[in-house]
């Protein structure tokens, strides 16, 4: 009859097939990517992992081995209550880890610089360089609650929860958000990087290897982030003007109006495809002005170093009407407020400020109202033509 501590390890060693059957099923797809950039990185952290073991491994050993040979029922091991100092081991102790943490850095500081996701791509493998007349493929990314956009200016196409790239042709992705921060990560690809409302990160990576491959965002930023996926298609050169002429057959235009609707807080939303895309949609994204009438950042900015708008600034305010559950146009809040836009109006600031005739009825698409002719915190009321003509800005040069 076995031994009762024999079942026991037996019945341990069953146990544990079904973990080691599950470790055996693990998507290694960071270790075997499908892109030059993230097979250079999955690299990295197999080398730093390896110089990491030069350490781990002897001291687990020696801990074991300190353990068995010092134990209390060993009499033959030395006692040496008063001993306190080795030059040798001081040597083996400080010099090993140095000579890993100087070796760790070297490559940190190498890769750093090669890796670089702003860095335009000099090869797309390994003694594959780039000719000097391919042109990389730019890919508009926008993260918005909780889904992806991607829009191809060259190709006139926009996507959602849907991307695909040629492969060996280098890509040239530029990321921004819509309201909090998400993070752009396809493993297969190359490494994450933060897509930032307000903001735009390039990353610069190529596909080496067909394939259909997963991206999501690798920062939580909310209740459905974690349904925030889509498919990166890596397809040969015919295999992605055919995927572009299924995207024109589709019909539709991402323009200012689609965008904002899209833009509202949705989970599990199904992949899209669009005909056409508005020109500039997703500078406006960058530059937080796809509301009609919005003055973007950059006119903004263009505005304050000639100098401001002086007094008339006070007044060319617009209510907006923003809630985070239902989105734009559902709940007014008071006291806030955007800048209106000026530089690509034809018509005077001091004309646009004053109230319209009749009834001020609400503008559409963004939950926008008129300006009131009554004073607010925020607007006050219309400023006087002639005032309006005495501080008008200087033209932008």
């Amino acid at each position: 009859m076995p031994r009762p501590k024999l079942l026991s390890a037996r019945l341990r060693a069953v146990l544990a097939l079904p973990a080691l059957a599950a470790l055996c099923g693990c998507n290694m797809i960071v270790l075997d990517p499908a892109g030059d950039v993230a097979r250079q990185q999955g690299n990295l952290v197999v080398a730093s992992t390896i110089l990491m073991l030069l350490i781990i491994i002897p001291v687990m050993a020696l801990t074991i081995f300190f353990a068995w040979r010092y134990r209390e029922s060993n009499k033959e091991a030395t006692y040496a209550p008063d001993w306190d100092h080795s030059t040798s081991l001081e040597l083996v102790i400080w010099s090993a880890p140095l000579m890993i943490i100087i070796c760790l850095g070297a490559l940190t500081w190498v890769a750093t610089h090669l890796l670089d996701p702003y860095r335009p791509l000099a090869r797309t493998g390994e003694g594959k360089p780039i000719a000097a007349n391919v042109k990389p493929l730019e890919v508009q990314v926008v993260a918005l609650d909780w889904k992806w956009l991607f829009i191809y200016p060259e190709q006139g196409i926009a996507t959602v929860n849907e991307m695909a790239a040629p492969i060996g042709r280098p890509v040239h992705f530029r990321i921004s958000a819509s309201s909090v921060m998400n993070s752009f990560y396809i493993p297969a690809l190359a490494g994450q990087i933060y897509a930032m409302p307000g903001m735009e990160t390039p990353l610069n990576a190529v596909f080496d290897k067909a394939g259909v491959f997963q991206g999501f965002s690798a920062n939580y930023s909310g209740h459905g982030f974690s349904k925030m996926r889509f498919k990166a298609h890596s397809v040969d050169q015919a295999g992605f003007d055919a995927w572009v002429a299924e995207a024109k057959k589709a019909g539709g235009t991402m323009d200012r109006a689609t965008y904002l609707q899209l833009e509202r807080p949705t989970e599990g939303e199904p992949v899209r495809r669009y005909a056409a895309v508005e020109s500039g949609l997703f500078d406006r994204v960058t530059n937080m002005c796809v509301e009609p009438g919005k003055m973007c950042m950059h006119q903004m900015m263009a505005l304050d170093a000639q100098g401001g708008m002086g007094k008339a600034g006070l007044y060319n305010v617009r209510q907006i009407a923003y809630d985070k559950t239902g989105a734009r146009g559902t709940h007014m809040h008071d006291g806030k407020s955007f800048v209106g836009e000026i530089c690509d109006e034809d018509k005077p600031m001091a004309a646009r400020m004053q109230p319209k005739p009749g009834k001020l009825a609400p503008l559409t698409g963004a939950g926008l109202v008129m300006p009131s002719a009554k004073p607010t915190p925020t607007a006050p009321s219309p400023v006087a033509p002639s005032v309006a003509s005495e501080t008008r800005p200087r033209p932008l040069s």
